[in-house]
């Protein structure tokens, strides 16, 4: 069977498992304020809309920690072939949806599918991609995540001029359309060639290494330095004990686990993806209603999709940890400022546009200025640790981790996914403006953690990324330690050229 090994073809097909994270959420956040949806499902009160909103990242939860053993004992690629099967089960449970019951279940199971999804398409991407363009292909599961936002967003507002439960049926159902692509493309990809190392399958892992990178050709320099490293890598694995979770934990482990496990924390307590589920909600508090509301969300959709395509762009060039950084900083400070601004200007109600979920409200230029505030914030979060906390949580665990230590790390996401799309309802309702507050503490917590505890990954080796743990670097002076693998390729090469001279000689 033909194999493709283009590694943007790889990303751009692979990262549908991303696309149908993205299309969860708007699949969701273009229908809670919809009076179709509201009456069919008996307008669910504050508390049982977020628990139907959080039911897809339990199911996420869940599915994170099972993505370790499913990676590792089948292979990445039937890992994701496993979790399209489940995502077109859910969509199908959710398109005939006769009660809130059935819909949580519905959003359970494709959760389930996006927890296997998050996980394992940024490892099998990061294990396929070399160094100098690791960042940018890991990427493109985070842009995957916005334009399945924006897509289905969009689906939603044209199937909401339909006046019946066909509406939000129709929309539901076509989730199902790309998760069957990504199935039948998966027949057409490589195996990850570090996964085959670890299974001792080394003429394959040579063989897809060659084709990756140097068209084929096995005796390439790059690719023979490539493939000694990660042979002395396994080599020094299996000399060591059996993986296990309570190994992620042990002396030379805790500190990267720790990393991942906060990496992917900090990036739901700034508030992001609040924004991905509800903004509906926070629109209407600015005195968005109907049609005008539905608009005014989506651009911030577009905004989110451009400014990671410059971070795409960018982050083999700048690095992660500046993104981190800088990020969390600015994220913060407009954070405090939507904050200052419903309290100064805001007014309590009974309910805005009926929705007795939102029961405070600003008008005039300070609404104007909460909306800009939204935007802003969403044009840091998509430049800075939307994209940036998937790429380098794919690139801190060794081998014989990185499946569970990735699948881990990413039920913590979904774990405090979960919690805020549960709490976030209730907050708007009893805190109002507070929750900006604490939202803002979390991205200045996210700051200073990241600065002191996070090395620099950009232009390492994924065999040299465990070497700045193993050797104990200080994350602020990582920049500074460069890569070997060019050094191996120049000795290679110079072996290479001094066989020639002697067989001339």
């Amino acid at each position: 069977m033909w194999t493709c090994y283009n590694i943007y073809v790889l990303a751009a097909f692979g990262t549908i498992g991303g696309g149908l994270f993205g299309f969860d959420i708007s699949s969701m956040s273009a229908w809670i304020g919809t009076d179709t949806y509201m009456n069919y499902f008996n307008h669910p009160n504050d508390s049982l809309q977020g628990g139907i909103t959080a039911s897809m990242s339990a199911g996420s939860w869940l599915g994170a920690l099972v993505a370790g053993f499913l990676s590792d004992i089948l292979g990445r690629k039937k890992a994701l072939m496993i979790a399209s099967i489940v995502w077109i089960i859910g969509s199908i449970v959710c398109c005939s949806a006769q009660n809130v019951g059935h819909l949580i279940a519905g959003r359970v199971i494709n959760g389930f599918c996006v927890g296997i999804t998050s996980s394992q398409t940024p490892v099998y991407l990061a294990e396929l991609a070399p160094k100098n363009i690791r960042g940018r292909v890991v990427g493109i599961q985070q842009w995957a995540i916005e334009w399945g936002i924006l897509i289905m967003f969009f689906i939603s507002y044209g199937c909401s001029f339909i006046n019946s439960p066909s509406a939000f049926r129709l929309a539901w159902g076509l989730q199902a359309v790309p998760a069957a692509v990504l199935f039948g493309a998966l027949f057409f990809f490589p195996e990850s060639p570090r996964w085959l190392a670890s299974k001792d399958r080394w003429d394959e892992t040579l063989e897809v290494l060659a084709q990756l990178h140097a068209g084929g050709n096995v005796n390439d320099p790059a690719v023979q330095a490539e493939y000694e490293e990660i042979r002395e890598v396994q080599a020094i694995t299996t000399q060591s004990a059996e993986v296990s979770w309570m190994g992620l934990f042990g002396p030379d482990m805790w500190r990267r686990t720790t990393v991942g496990l906060f990496a992917q924390i900090w990036q739901q307590m700034l508030g992001g993806n609040v924004m991905m589920y509800y903004i509906v909600y926070v629109f209407q508090m600015a005195g968005l209603t109907g049609n005008i509301n539905l608009v005014s969300s989506s651009i911030q959709y577009v905004i989110f999709l451009l400014t990671t395509v410059v971070t795409l762009a960018m982050i083999d060039k700048i690095g992660r940890r500046p993104l981190f950084v800088y990020g969390g900083i600015a994220m913060g400070t407009l954070n405090f400022a939507v904050a200052g601004l419903m309290a100064n200007y805001g007014h309590s109600m009974d309910s805005v546009a009926g929705n007795k979920n939102i029961v405070w409200q600003v008008t005039g230029p300070p609404a104007k200025a909460i909306i800009a505030c939204t935007y802003l914030f969403v044009a840091v979060y998509g430049f800075t640790w939307a994209p940036c906390t998937w790429i380098y949580v794919s690139e801190i665990f060794p081998l014989k981790y990185r499946a569970k230590g990735v699948g881990l790390a990413t039920s913590a996401n979904w774990a405090f996914n979960f919690a805020l799309a549960y709490f976030v309802p209730p907050a708007f309702k009893n805190i109002q403006w507070r929750a900006y507050l604490i939202f803002g503490v979390f991205c200045f917590c996210g700051v200073i953690h990241s600065y002191f505890m996070f090395p620099e990954t950009c232009g390492k080796t994924l065999e040299e990324v465990d070497a700045l743990f193993e050797n104990g670097v200080l994350a602020w002076k990582s920049k500074t330690v460069g890569s070997r693998l060019d050094d191996r390729i120049h000795e290679i090469e110079a072996k290479g050229e001094s066989k020639v001279v002697e067989k001339a000689c």
